[in-house]
């Protein structure tokens, strides 16, 4: 009987393809909407926390002033001994390097390009995962006497020697003419927009006492051991620095800490609740398509009433026009369903490649998605194929 059943309400769907199709369109709709919203947002939060990790593995970022932005106080900067000391006072500590830069002209290969210069150690390139792809990093020696060489990232080596060699080739900082030695591995863009690989990084001695003219140390990068607690090291840190910065137990610190991993989970928090919501706005559409499905079935159960009263009369149970017209109003929720889910795998991909987002095929989202629109068509279908099902069979044959 359930067959049968299946059969008449598929027949009757395909006697009015066009119809059955603007029925289950606000299904198809809500389906896409939710699918694709809900992918995107999941692969713009590992965007996020991949573009958030590319800064360092467990890394804090120390700097100057009471917190983080403009206005965020004053507060004296840094010194290369504050990075020694932190390396070895506290324990859990995988490496700790000074942080200075500026910006500046490059020029080499007769071309210009300005970019940012930082002057570190090759400590820089623990904390902040960075590969030399070519070349070689510092020596000690050259760290000592701040030495005139230097490593480049990728865009300042696309921009200045396109095609052409790089490693070992001159480039002039401002007045200072340095020896590329080393070429960084790509990142990308960052978690906040910028290019990380517009850069030239130098001795940080080089960068005072040839550049800037000063000794200034704007940020500490101190990267965690694996395993690490996050909270006892940034307490024995902060701890630390207010000794060495000579602040009183009654005065606020003049320096702040940055957790990345708090930040990027922040970050992924604040995209899941957007995510959740837009996905949230995308479902109100299901609730209308279930709308039009009873609408439409309602408008079926008037059309086909003869047909019905000729059924109950000639022995149908009313649980069976029940059941087929219920059918009929599942089949068309979930067939709008499946189409959803195929238009949103593909625009999923589409926009997720225009974004520049990952692609992540969530399978519990389409499965629940599909569901979902089987059910309202239970939900929105029952009431006309009650009407359908409650008929007298005399008055519905005399229904013209």
């Amino acid at each position: 009987m359930l067959l049968n059943t299946l059969l008449l309400a598929l027949r009757s769907i395909r006697r009015n393809l066009l119809r059955s199709f603007l029925t289950i369109l606000g299904i198809v709709i809500g389906v896409s909407a939710v699918i694709t919203m809900v992918t995107l947002g999941n692969g713009a939060t590992l965007a996020v926390q991949n573009q958030i990790s590319s800064l360092g593995s467990n890394l804090l970022q120390v700097r100057p002033g009471q917190r983080m932005g403009p206005g965020g106080g004053g507060g004296s900067a840094f010194k290369e001994e504050d990075a020694a000391a932190i390396a070895s006072q506290i324990g859990g500590i995988a490496a700790v390097a000074p942080e200075a830069r500026t910006g500046a002209t490059v020029v080499a290969n007769g071309r210009n390009w300005t970019s940012s210069v930082i002057g570190s150690t090759n400590d820089w390139l623990v904390t902040g995962n960075w590969k030399v792809a070519q070349g070689r990093e510092f020596s000690d020696d050259e760290l000592r006497a701040g030495s005139a060489v230097c490593l480049i990232g990728e865009t300042v080596r696309r921009e200045l020697f396109g095609s052409a060699a790089a490693v070992g080739a001159q480039l002039r900082v401002k007045q200072v003419s340095c020896e590329i030695i080393g070429l960084l591995a790509s990142k990308g863009q960052g978690a906040f927009g910028n290019d990380q690989d517009d850069m030239v990084l130098v001795p940080i001695k080089t960068l005072q006492r040839r550049i800037t003219g000063n000794n200034r140390v704007n940020t500490l990068l101190v990267s965690m051991m694996d395993g690490s607690d996050s909270t006892r090291v940034k307490a024995s840190l902060t701890q630390l620095l207010r000794e060495r910065r000579k602040l009183a137990d009654t005065d606020e610190d003049n320096f702040n800490v940055l957790d990345t991993k708090q930040l990027a989970e922040t970050m992924s928090g604040t995209t899941k609740v957007m995510t959740t919501l837009l996905g949230a706005v995308a479902a109100v559409s299901l609730l209308v398509g279930g709308i039009g499905i009873m609408n439409i079935m309602l408008v079926s159960v008037t059309e086909r009433t003869r047909e019905i009263g000729l059924r109950l009369a000639i022995g149908a149970l009313e649980r069976e026009v029940l059941l087929q017209f219920l059918i009929e109003a599942v089949v068309l929720a979930a067939l709008g369903g499946l189409i959803g889910i195929v238009l949103a795998t593909i625009a999923s991909m589409v926009l997720a490649g225009v974004m520049e987002v990952p692609y992540l095929f969530n399978p519990g989202v389409n499965v629940l998605s599909f569901v979902f629109s089987a059910a309202i068509g239970v939900v929105f279908g029952y009431f006309p194929a009650r009407r359908a099902a409650r008929m007298d069979p005399i008055d519905a044959l005399r229904h013209e």
